[in-house]
């Protein structure tokens, strides 16, 4: 075999490995390409091992976003040029953009957006750029959202922001084979001044609340107070009814029980002197007048003697005893 023979072999040896490794292509898992033939679109390479010809069949060239670090440590945006495209869920940091609220103030917002591409087809085909025009609509629209809020319900409703935001960015982005799936808002960052208002604005609040609490624990403890010297006093006012009561019942008892034991007392004497001629009234008459006369002797000296006006009906009510114990 001559020496020309040999190098012609080689070139076509050469030749048949560079065409077969453009027509095999091997596609990762969580990726593809977009494949044309002759400028026009032909398939969608799947995960694994695909075929292709060489030369005819060529995959799109789309643009990617790559976040960098600069020299100060600044995370530098670049866009690059590539063949591949990532089917994962995708996360880009949009630098800080200054807003202005419905109430004109102007805030530092930035945000985080969670997309995936669904259709490459789409993606490569009716948006030039995907990642720039991602972000750009992402800016447009939270300008429009914020623009339609003040800025303290800006600062205190960032759930309803992100789910505006997701809704009008998954509509926006369905036509160019991307999902959305959500959007968060990182910082919120309004001026320095309005910040300085803001916490004098709190400060003057919690010493608002802070003397309404003590106003109101004042008016509680108060009514607590009163309530208690009233009840205090009712219960005083119950006891000392109860008292009377009881004393008014124990007087009327006792009264009762005298009355008993007198009229006791009397039934005994007119039962004892029934049996006698002795009038029983008269007895009773001339006890009362013993019992008077001891009354009145017990008050003075032994030198003076008290005798009733009526002396002649106490001698005869004693001359009536002194009969009745003869017998």
């Amino acid at each position: 075999m001559s020496t020309l023979s040999i190098i012609l072999s080689a070139v076509f040896v050469i030749l048949a490995i560079v065409v077969i490794s453009a027509g095999v292509k091997v596609v990762p898992q969580s990726e593809t390409r977009v494949v044309e033939r002759l400028g026009r679109f032909h398939s969608v390479l799947s995960p694994g091992l695909n075929f292709i010809i060489p030369f005819i069949d060529r995959p799109k060239t789309i643009y990617t976003r790559r976040v960098e670090s600069s020299a100060g440590g600044r995370p530098v945006i670049r866009m690059t040029a590539t063949k591949v495209i990532d089917l994962r869920e995708q996360v880009y940091d949009f630098p800080s953009q200054q807003v202005i609220t419905r109430d004109n103030v102007t805030t530092e917002i930035n945000a985080l957006l969670y997309f995936q591409i669904t259709d490459p087809k789409k993606a490569v085909y009716e948006i030039d750029n995907l990642p720039y025009a991602i972000e750009k609509l992402t800016q447009t629209s939270l300008r429009n959202v914020i623009g339609e809020l003040e800025l303290d319900e800006t600062l205190t409703s960032r759930d309803t922001i992100n789910s505006k935001l997701q809704a009008i960015l998954d509509d926006a982005t369905n036509k160019w084979g991307v999902k959305v799936n959500r959007v968060e808002l990182q910082d919120i960052t309004p001026p320095e001044s309005v910040r300085v208002a803001m916490e004098k604005q709190m400060q003057a609040d919690r010493n608002r609340r802070a003397e309404i609490l003590n106003a109101e624990g004042e008016k509680q403890s108060l009514i607590l107070r009163s309530e208690g010297e009233k009840a205090s006093r009712i219960n005083e006012a119950e006891a000392t009814k109860q008292s009377e009561i009881l004393r008014a019942e124990g007087d009327a008892q006792a009264i009762i029980l005298n009355a008993q034991a007198e009229a006791d007392a009397i039934r005994r004497v007119a039962q004892a002197v029934s049996d006698t001629k002795t009038d029983p009234a008269a007895y009773m008459l001339a006890m009362k007048y013993i019992d008077t006369l001891r009354e009145l002797s017990s008050g003075t000296d032994n030198k003076t003697v008290f005798l009733p006006y009526e002396a002649s009906s106490l001698l005869s009510s004693l001359g009536s005893i002194k009969s009745l114990f003869n017998q």
